[in-house]
């Protein structure tokens, strides 16, 4: 079993290579099929390469010009399939002489080798090993090495490569590549926006909890698979609020929250709260480039109402899962005025 199109065609190219299937011709005949190598430079780039134009090469040549040939890959559509790696592993096309920034740099598919950002053996460890782990149908290996370097740079403090480490994992969880057998379609993307209903199996909670403008302090709660995950609840005192906002300290703590790249990411983020608190927390992910669902629960007076604020494409979904969601808002109610009360106390 894989998780992608594109790893289904990994796994069979490797597997017709490794046992040459008597009766599978598909990679084994004549035709003009496609490979994908890496090149050998100073910066490696990947690029696709017809069979017959890598046979009229010496096998002396091919190692002079690719650290690695992949391959054969039939009926794969070479330019989805260079799309898509590029978003999931940012190999460079550009040089470090060239004069300005490369167009993939805006788009922040560049590590920066054309800005001189990055060193050979830096780009190797980013960019070449894991692009040739995932060639070698090792996934589960390259996202195990790629979260122990996201905690490596989080410690450090380097929040931005942890940042970007992070939604590389993101990214290679959640591949949607239906395109690259489709020469005729191109329109494919790394889903990184609403996951499918089956998908939220992570939802993390959250709520204000304030003793008019005083002890103002924030909850984080974690439900996973429907279960309360209490190990990974969080607490958050206020820092940078004045006065009585609930709307400024969400925004407070979930830029906190986002900072910690070694937390796994949710499906769902569930809102104590309306429409000025979801589009406060809405706001803060777009500024991180954080594209996941914000679902909010506004309550009445005695909290006995329960207006739901949810994306369109979940309105289905929140049909069947609205018990599950209270059931979320009130956990995280609960633990914010339990932490509300702790403080309260100690300073008593």
């Amino acid at each position: 079993m894989t998780d992608s199109v594109l790893e289904a065609i990994i796994l069979e190219a490797n597997y017709i290579k490794k046992y040459q299937p008597k009766y599978n011709v598909l990679g084994k005949d004549d035709k003009s099929w496609n490979y994908l190598a890496i090149t050998k430079a100073e910066f490696p780039t990947l690029k696709a390469i017809r069979q017959h134009d890598l046979k009229q090469l010496s096998l002396i040549e091919q190692k002079q010009k690719f650290l690695n040939v992949f391959g054969p890959f039939p009926g794969l559509n070479t330019q989805a399939t260079l799309k898509l790696l590029r978003k999931l592993f940012a190999y460079s096309s550009c040089s470090p002489t060239q004069p300005r920034a490369c167009f993939y740099y805006q788009l922040e598919q560049c590590l920066g080798v054309c800005t001189n950002e990055i060193t050979p053996k830096e780009y190797n460890k980013k960019v070449v090993r894991p692009l040739t782990l995932f060639f070698k149908g090792n996934k589960r290996q390259l996202i195990k090495d790629l979260e122990k370097q996201m905690k490596s740079a989080s410690k450090d403090e380097n929040y931005e490569e942890a940042q970007r480490l992070r939604d590389q994992i993101s990214n290679l969880k959640k591949i949607h590549d239906v395109a690259l057998l489709n020469k005729n379609f191109y329109t494919h993307v790394v889903t990184l926006s609403v996951p499918k209903s089956d998908n939220i199996n992570r939802i993390e909670g959250y709520d204000i909890s304030n003793l008019s403008t005083t002890d103002k302090v924030g909850s984080m709660i974690v439900f996973i698979n429907g279960e309360a995950e209490k190990s990974e609840y969080r607490k958050f005192k206020i820092r940078t609020v004045i006065g009585q906002s609930d709307v400024d300290c969400l925004k407070e703590i979930i830029t906190r929250r986002l900072k910690h790249a070694e937390w796994p990411l949710p499906q769902l983020f569930l809102i104590d709260g309306g429409k000025p608190q979801v589009n406060a927390v809405k706001e803060i992910l777009a500024l991180n480039k954080v594209e996941i669902p914000v679902v909010g629960i506004a309550k009445g007076p005695e909290r006995k109402k329960n207006e739901f604020f949810v994306p369109k494409i979940l309105e289905k979904w929140l049909a069947q899962n609205k018990d599950l969601l209270i059931q979320v808002r009130d956990e995280a109610h609960r633990f914010a005025i339990k932490y509300n009360r702790e403080l309260r106390r100690i300073k008593k």
